[in-house]
This record gives C-alpha cells, sequence and structure tokens, in this order.
C-alpha cells in the first residue's frame, strides 16, 4: 500500500533511543524543524519512546538491579547493623511493576520533552532514500515520503541470537526477556560474561537462583583492567555465580511442558563435551547494529563489514548531510557515547565546533560491587611500551566504606612516568561509577596524579579512595603502606 505525502524538516532523526530522542531535542533548542521517527509501539498502538536502553535495557535492569541488591542486604548484611531481618521475602511481582512504572515514568517524561521543544514524532519504520529523503512505513501499512536538508541515524542495536539457542517463550530468552521472570529459575544458565550477562545474572543470583555463566572465551572481562577483572572473577564466584571459561555452546534441548519445561545444554570445553540442565537460559552474547533494509542503495550512506553505519569523527556518514549516532556506528555500545554524539552533530549542524575525546569515555558494570573504568588498561599500555606509574588504593581502608560495611574492591589509577599526565582509572568497589566521573573530568581538563593529590576531599567520603590512589602513584599515600611507585617494564 503506498500514499506518498511530501513534507518538509530541517531535521529528521531515525530512531527515538537516547542518541535519537538526544539529537532531536537538541536540535529543536537550536531552532531547527525537526522530527523523530519511532517503529516501536507498546500493545495499544503508541508510539515507546527511549529505545532499548529506557524500555528493556540500562533502565529496567537498573530497577531490578537495585530492588535485588536492597533485598540481599536486608536477607544477609543487616544484622551487622544491629537489625534484624531474618523474614525477608521478595514479591517478584512487585519488584516488575516497580520496574516497569520507572520505564514508563522516564519515556513518558521524553514525550513530554518532544512537546514542549516541538518535536514532531512520526509513528513508523524508517527507510533512508535518496536525496535527503525519508520513506516513512506506518503500521497501517501506508508509505509516506520526508524530505529533510539533514538527517541523523540512531537507528541502535539488538541482542545476537546464536544458532544453538534460538529463543523460545520464556525459557531461551534475551536480554529483553531476562527482566520479564515470573517467578526466580531454580536453576539459571548464561550465555556470556559479559556486562549484560554479569548484570541479568547478579539479579537472579541474589533472588535466590542457582547460576552458571558459560563464557566462551578464555580471560574474564578481557577490556577490563587485569588487576580488576581479577578481583571482580573473585568476588562473583564468592557471591555464588559459577562462571566457567572456555565453554563454547554447541547446542540446546527443550523438554517437558508448561512450568516444567527445562532446557538441555551441550557445550564444550577442555575437558570435552558436557551438558547442563536449566529451568531458563538467557541467551547475551552481544548485540549487533540494526542496520537491514534501513538504508536504499542509492542513498550514498555505507557500512562495514559488520553491519556499522560507517562515519567520521565527526559521525559523518559517506553522504552529504547524513549523519549517524549511537550503537549503530563505531565505538562502545554505551547510552552516554550516543548521546554525546547526538549532541555534538547536533551543534555541527548548528554551525559550532563541538568534538567528543573519545579517549575519555567511561564504561561501567552495575553489579555489586559496581565495576567502573575510564582511558588505558595496564596491559594496553605494557603492549604500547609506554612508561606509567600505578597507585592502587583499597576500600578495606576507607573510613566511609568501613562505616558502610561496604570494603570489598580498589581505586587503581595509572600516570605517565614522565608527565603525570592521568592515564586511566579502574574501579571496583561502591560507587565506583560515581567515583569514576571524578578521574574523567580530571583526564578531559590534562590533569595528573598531582593535581587530584593536591586537591582537597570531604572527608569521610567514598572520593577519598580516589584521592588516595592518586597520592599512591607518587607512593604518597597516607592512609596504606607506601611502597615505591610501581612502574612499567623497561
Amino acid at each position: 500500500m503506498s500514499d506518498q505525502v511530501n513534507q518538509d524538516f530541517e531535521v529528521i532523526v531515525i530512531g527515538a533511543g537516547p542518541g535519537g530522542y538526544v539529537a532531536a531535542i537538541r536540535c529543536a533548542q537550536l531552532g531547527m524543524k525537526t522530527a523523530c521517527v519511532e517503529k516501536w509501539v507498546d500493545e495499544k498502538g503508541a508510539v515507546k519512546l527511549g529505545g532499548t536502553c529506557l524500555n528493556v535495557g540500562c533502565i529496567p535492569s537498573k530497577a531490578l538491579l537495585d530492588s535485588s541488591h536492597k533485598y540481599k542486604e536486608a536477607r544477609d548484611d543487616f544484622d551487622v547493623h544491629g537489625i534484624s531481618a531474618s523474614s525477608v521475602s521478595m514479591d517478584v511481582s512487585k519488584m516488575l511493576a516497580r520496574k516497569n512504572k520507572i520505564v514508563n515514568q522516564l519515556t513518558g517524561g521524553i514525550g513530554g520533552l518532544f512537546k514542549a521543544n516541538s518535536v514532531d514524532s512520526i509513528v513508523g519504520t524508517a527507510k533512508v532514500l535518496a536525496n535527503k529523503q525519508v520513506e516513512v512505513t506506518g503500521n497501517d501499512g501506508i508509505k509516506t515520503i520526508y524530505q529533510a536538508d539533514k538527517i541523523i541515524i540512531a537507528a541502535g542495536s539488538v541482542p545476537i541470537d546464536i544458532p544453538p539457542t534460538p529463543l523460545l517463550d520464556d525459557v531461551i530468552v534475551d536480554s529483553t526477556g531476562a527482566l520479564e521472570f515470573e517467578a526466580v529459575p531454580k536453576k539459571l544458565g548464561v550465555i556470556g560474561a559479559g556486562v549484560i550477562g554479569l548484570e541479568l545474572g547478579s539479579v537472579w543470583a541474589r533472588l535466590g537462583a542457582e547460576v552458571v555463566v558459560l563464557e566462551a572465551l578464555d580471560d574474564f572481562l578481557p577490556a577490563v583492567d587485569e588487576t580488576i577483572a581479577k578481583e571482580t572473577k573473585k568476588v562473583f564466584r564468592k557471591q555464588g555465580l559459577d562462571i566457567r571459561l572456555g565453554t563454547r555452546v554447541t547446542g540446546s534441548t527443550v523438554t517437558g511442558k508448561g512450568k516444567k519445561r527445562k532446557v538441555s545444554v551441550e557445550y564444550t570445553d577442555a575437558e570435552g563435551t558436557k551438558t547442563e540442565e536449566f529451568d531458563n537460559l538467557i541467551v547475551c552474547v552481544g548485540r549487533r547494529p540494526l542496520s537491514e533494509q534501513l538504508l536504499a542503495p542509492d542513498c550514498g550512506v555505507n557500512l562495514d563489514e559488520r553491519g556499522f553505519v560507517f562515519v567520521n569523527d565527526q559521525c559523518q556518514t559517506d553522504a552529504r548531510d547524513i549523519y549517524a549516532v549511537g550503537d549503530i556506528v563505531r565505538g562502545p555500545m554505551l547510552a552516554h557515547k550516543g548521546m554525546e554524539e547526538a549532541v555534538m552533530v547536533a551543534e555541527r549542524i548548528a554551525g559550532k565546533k563541538t568534538q567528543i575525546n573519545y579517549e575519555n569515555i567511561p564504561s561501567v558494570i552495575y553489579t555489586h560491587p559496581e565495576i567502573a573504568w575510564v582511558g588505558k588498561t595496564e596491559q594496553e599500555l605494557k603492549a604500547s611500551g609506554q612508561k606509567y606509574n600505578v597507585g592502587v588504593f583499597p576500600f578495606a581502608a576507607s573510613g566511609r566504606a568501613l562505616a558502610s560495611n561496604d570494603t570489598t574492591g580498589m581505586v587503581k589509577m595509572i600516570a605517565d612516568a614522565e608527565t603525570d599526565r592521568i592515564l586511566g582509572c579502574h574501579v571496583i568497589g561502591p560507587s565506583a561509577a560515581d567515583l569514576v566521573q571524578q578521574v574523567v573530568i580530571a583526564i578531559e581538563f590534562g590533569s595528573s596524579a598531582e593535581d587530584l593529590a593536591l586537591t582537597v576531599f570531604s572527608h569521610p567520603t567514598l572520593s577519598e579512595a580516589v584521592h588516595e590512589a592518586a597520592l599512591a602513584v607518587a607512593g604518597h599515600a597516607i592512609h596504606i603502606p607506601n611502597k615505591p611507585p610501581r612502574k612499567a617494564r623497561s
């Protein structure tokens, strides 16, 4: 069915996830007539703004992580404070309802922001055509073509499926399905020991599930600093996560009916072929860009070999006046990276000279303890031959962490051996995401470890661990025994 109606916009944004809605709002703030196209609708046909992050990703998973952590803390840790909570229980349906309420509040808030900023919301599936036109196919099948001066592609990403474990109802699920379990599985399998697998595995392990994590790689969290990754694996195993590295899943079989269904997973490791049975299985082996059928062959926008839209450092595609941001382009699939790219593109369209520092994007795993990092890892610096000094401060020596009964982990800071410029910071511990952000700011301003060492930090705070790690870079830490600065091998 085709019914073409032309309507002009200065900017058309494709996708209303973090990159898309931020791009649309910022373009509108800068005075441009802007539309945002989104194909995701709810059961009533109303558009769902916010993309994966707000609807089935960052926000709902953090709601469940927070609820499950509070439950575990009440059950296992209140006694040390003198609080008796022996009869604590978890109502999973209430936990899910709270999660859904938060999601609805935030997604509804984006709709309010669109209205306040005069952003036109268009419902349908978009396709980029030649001559900066966008074809939108509505839910009724009607196609409408819009003309734009500029186009910003923010179509996002979707979970990767793997042939050995095809998704099946609520038995074999992806990260979205793992947010909707109506009861705690007795035994839960997780394929993938990355950020998503560890977060979702942690949620259900805290609530009582026996969790087995199957990871094909031999190294645990290879993108994380080795010191932090080693500590993280030790902590998670102590928490009950059965993390099995070097395991390659080769097949799966679902047996039984209804609530008695089980999934048998076949995998290989160094010892040969093995089989494990689970009540539920979560497949989270990564995400892929959602670029299929997004681009007409003659639109001028090109994809790389992995399906990502090819862009330069300013997120410009190979087609004049067409940009792309977020998960659909190179770089880490992080909501905050997409949001900042969106602002950069909007402002560059408006003639400003904004630029993202891609070397200074923080990453976080929102387990407990949190894991967060920014900049170079020690293994990267060793491989490059760059000389560096390291300062480490454990939370066990933090007065604030002790008072909170939350002393697991450390802050590790790395600085250039010659200039003392901060090269990276890596944290496992309480409020790691917020602590690393302090160092993100420092790196952005070209600070040295000494700059942080000479800065006054409030006492007692968890932030003092950052201060002490900076002091330790030069062997000047106050609250731990000092050692000579640890330098890279020549």
